[in-house]
């Protein structure tokens, strides 16, 4: 059969449903995906909640039809809209954009972002400073040593791909007569040169490392600035003087001054005469321990970044890195450390240790979304080489292998090449796992509120990278769902590891008996059938535009309690109204909260503390982190003079150092208000508190304020004169996902009604519930993992290139937005209008299927309204 016979039996064939708003979506919206956002604990369900007919909708714009001279017909708006009315317009860049006009009949592809050519792929390679930490001599780094490194490093790691040797601090011992860094006579006596250049020839790279700042003795000497006339190094430093960097060592540049970038500019010159491929910039601020901006080393990053991208020289930031600046770090690097060292400092026992490893989870949790080409996380050296001096068990050293390359981490070894043993070496050397790391898709966590944890990563060739954890205490089995990841339907699993098939499972795939701090990393691919759910911060997702993330226009799901007070006044038992329950009280055990560093549990104390229990730890650096859904939080501790300072993030921000302590031979004070917040946007939220000083540092509970979504907040019902209680929704009545009671969902229609905003709790119910008081959940739909993407420029897009036969725009309706259209393959396909009375999520607004099985696109464009949010797109595979 040839293409034009094949692509006219599709034109046959090809039934297209298009779905907006009111109409029927010919692809159901997948269970437990949410891109309803489905509390926990909701009942599951294999489609979406049907839309309380009660509830106005919004209605969908005519079809526009469009035309194809092509073979291969795209999806048509209307099965009566005829094809050859019109011939098919050049393609353009962007559709009209001007209010009220009509969308352009076709549009193109988007432009791929630019990004750094070198910087594609996380790199492959070594740093010595692990060693250096190690051996406790800074000087580890001699022309011998790195001679050797990169020997070893083309015979044991070349072939996987490793090709980087990077040298840290203390290459250098002076200046030349320009005032820039010359290499150390000393360590390497036939000059710098020679040992990069025998790196070259391995078929390597090398880099070197510097911070910020000018030393106060090249300062002071006033050099002339290299190819600058006119300009010296004591012009170039900010006056007053002021600090550059975490120790103390240099001045902060002036980069008002032109003299300080030609200065900057001079250093790049040279190092790429010497033939520097990479620069590791530390002690970069906000970060390095300094967030509150009396350190700041943003225009120094400016400045290295310019000169360095103009000889594609590979630029790393370090360390720690404060990620509300996260856009600014994207911008000029390309690559910044999201943690404090690896190294243990434990010199001649062990390179690292476990919490070292394990503190990085909730780090790549937070940053995940953050990396791709052009940019990426890093997690400092990969220090699983040779078991005898590592600091870590088998299991987990093939743990933080598996962390590395599943978060698209640079892979770069600490240890001393020359001494790998095999089962490092096969480690590092897995080409299904190493190609996991080089396919730069960055995982998120399903969730980081239990020991066993879920992490996964959607392909662009459709497929998924799928890791489970165990992060506990004993061995224990780790289980993946489907409809977490965004699948609905079966897929086929591959043990990336153990280089195995393992079959085809329909919902799940448990990981059987992980052992303690153990692993096991899986590809995940779609069966034919299966739709699958990228979520709008997905990689595969591509935005032209201002588009932003989040910035209260999200809508969370949630679940409020109602408290029913249930009494029966005829036998003695009056109700009375109890407490409302806008706080909620977290203890310091519950699994939500994410603990990093060498923690400690304390309970029958007596000291007072809430539920008689905290959590402490010792060493600075250490944290907690909470993510909630409300409106304030209160962090809630004990003080007494052997605590110190925290430094208190929220939402990836600095917020305040607060002292937890007391002066010596004060008393103890239980269940104090260390720091508190109230009036946010109601929405997702992340508390992080890190130890600053102190010998310890305490966590008794947290206080949690949400948003009333029900009025009234509490009830009372009496037995005696039982009566409908009846219960305002301060949310759209559409977007009330359900009611539980212990876990157990009462039953719509006849254990309560809904009419618009209202529920009714019918008294035939409440009358079955025991005297006391009832917990009544109410569950309210929410974007897709509580999270939107929203732009409010009209012509801004949003596109998804796909495989499969079918395809779904899942998102939000509001009264603040407007019309979008839809294209299919570049033609316009449906314009939709997305206003509605009132918010609502997890809409779907255009579906179609009977697509061509192979390639295609689907891009939306905003026309009109204050604003469009962007949720879920989903897809139906036809072949995996």
């Amino acid at each position: 059969m040839t293409r034009q016979t094949r692509a006219r039996r599709s034109l046959q064939a090809l039934v297209v449903s298009i779905a907006a708003l009111g109409l029927v979506a010919t692809a159901a919206v997948p269970a437990g995906a949410a891109p309803t956002g489905s509390p926990t604990g909701s009942p599951s369900t294999s489609a979406p909640a049907p839309t309380d007919p009660s509830t106005p909708q919004p209605s969908a714009s005519q079809p526009t039809p469009s035309a194809t001279s092509t073979s291969a017909p795209g999806p048509e708006a209307s099965a009566t809209a005829d094809p050859s009315t019109a011939p098919t317009p050049a393609p353009t860049t962007a559709p009209s954009t001007a209010r009220g006009s009509s969308p352009a009949p076709t549009i193109a592809a988007p432009t791929a972002p630019a990004v750094d050519s070198w910087a594609t792929k996380p790199y492959l390679g070594w740093s010595s400073y692990s060693m250096q930490v190690y051996s406790g001599d800074s000087k580890w780094i001699t022309a011998d040593q790195i001679i050797a490194q990169s020997d070893a490093m083309k015979t044991k790691l070349g072939k996987a791909g490793y090709d980087r040797i990077n040298v840290d601090s203390g290459w250098n011992d002076g200046v030349d007569a320009n005032g820039r860094p010359t290499p150390s006579a000393t360590l390497y006596p036939r000059g710098l040169k020679k040992v990069i250049d025998h790196v070259h020839a391995n078929g390597q790279k090398f880099g070197l490392y510097f911070i910020p700042g000018i030393s106060p003795d090249v300062y002071e000497k006033a050099y002339p600035i290299a190819n600058a006339p006119g300009c010296t190094t004591h012009d170039i430093v900010k006056q007053p003087l002021q600090q550059a960097d975490y120790w103390k060592i240099g001045y902060r540049i002036d980069f008002a001054n032109p003299c300080a970038q030609k200065y900057v500019d001079s250093i790049v010159d040279q190092l790429a005469a010497w033939g520097v491929n990479f620069v590791k910039f530390d002690s970069v601020t906000p970060g390095s321990g300094v967030s509150d901006l009396s350190l700041d080393a943003r225009d120094d990053v400016a400045a290295w970044s310019k000169a360095l991208k103009a000889k594609s020289i590979w630029f790393e930031l370090s360390w720690a890195l404060d990620i509300d600046y996260a856009d600014t770090w994207k911008q000029y690097a390309n690559g910044w450390r999201v943690e404090w060292d690896v190294e243990c400092y434990c010199a001649g026992v062990a390179l690292t240790q476990w919490d070292n490893i394990a503190r990085l989870f909730p780090r790549a949790a937070d940053w995940w979304r953050h990396a791709g080409p052009g940019g990426w996380n890093d997690f400092d050296s990969l220090d699983v080489g040779n078991g005898t001096m590592d600091g870590l068990t088998k299991d987990e050293r093939r743990t933080a292998t598996t962390l590395w390359a599943i978060s698209a981490a640079p892979m770069y070894v600490g240890n001393d090449l020359t001494k790998l043993d095999q089962y490092g070496v096969d480690l590092l050397t897995n080409k299904e796992v190493v190609g996991v790391n080089q396919t730069g898709t960055p995982a998120q966590p399903v969730s980081t509120a239990t020991d066993k944890q879920v992490w996964y990563a959607p392909n662009a060739d459709g497929s998924y990278t799928v890791a489970l954890f165990n992060l506990g205490r004993t061995d224990a089995d780790v289980t993946a769902n489907w409809s977490d990841l965004g699948l609905t339907g079966a897929a086929s699993v591959r043990d990336l590891w153990a280089g195995k098939d393992l079959g085809t499972f329909d919902t799940t795939f448990t990981g059987q008996t992980v052992p303690i701090h153990g692993a096991r990393l899986l590809k995940v691919t779609p069966k034919k059938g299966t739709a699958v759910a990228l979520n709008d911060d997905a990689q595969r997702v591509q935005y032209t535009g201002a588009w932003t993330r989040n910035g209260g226009l999200e809508v969370p799901a949630t679940t409020q309690q109602l408290p029913v007070a249930v009494g029966d006044s005829a036998a003695g038992q009056v109700p009375t109204p109890p407490a409302s329950s806008r706080v909620v009280a977290v203890n310091d055990g519950d699994a939500g909260i994410v603990y990093s560093g060498s923690w400690g549990q304390s309970g029958g104390r007596g000291f007072g503390d809430f539920r008689d229990d905290v959590h402490y730890v010792e060493a600075d650096g250490s944290s907690f982190q909470y993510t909630f859904t409300g409106t304030g939080i209160d962090y809630v501790t004990e003080l007494d003079p052997s605590q110190g300072d925290v430094d208190v993030y929220l939402d990836g921000q600095f917020q305040k150092t607060v002292s937890t302590g007391r002066d010596a031979g004060q008393p103890r004070l239980a269940q104090q208000v260390a720091w508190s917040v109230g009036g946010l946007p109601n929405g997702s939220h992340t508390l992080r508190v890190v130890k600053k000083s102190g010998a310890f540092m305490l966590l008794d509970k947290l206080d949690v304020t949400l948003e009333s979504l029900l009025q009234p907040d509490v009830a009372v019902f009496d037995k005696a004169s039982p009566a409908d209680v009846p219960v305002t929704l301060l949310r759209d009545g559409g977007e009330l996902a359900g009611i539980v009671r212990d876990g157990s969902a009462l039953k719509k229609g006849a254990d309560y009604t809904v009419s618009g905003s209202t529920v009714t709790l019918r008294a035939q119910y409440l009358a079955g519930l025991p005297d006391g008081t009832a917990a009544l959940g109410f569950q309210f739909r929410g974007d897709a993992h509580d999270d939107v993407h929203a732009t409010t420029k009209d012509g801004d897009r949003v596109d998804l290139a796909f495989r499969g036969t079918g395809v779904s725009w899942i998102g939000d309706t509001g009264p603040d937005q407007g019309k979008a259209a839809v294209y299919i393959d570049g033609r316009l396909a449906k314009t939709v209008d997305t206003r509605s009375d009132a918010r609502r999520t997890g809409r779907t607004l255009f579906s179609v299927d009977g697509l061509r099985d192979g390639d295609h696109r689907i891009t939306v464009v905003k026309v009109s309204g204050d604003v469009l949010r962007h949720d879920i797109f989903q897809y139906t595979v036809k072949k995996p």
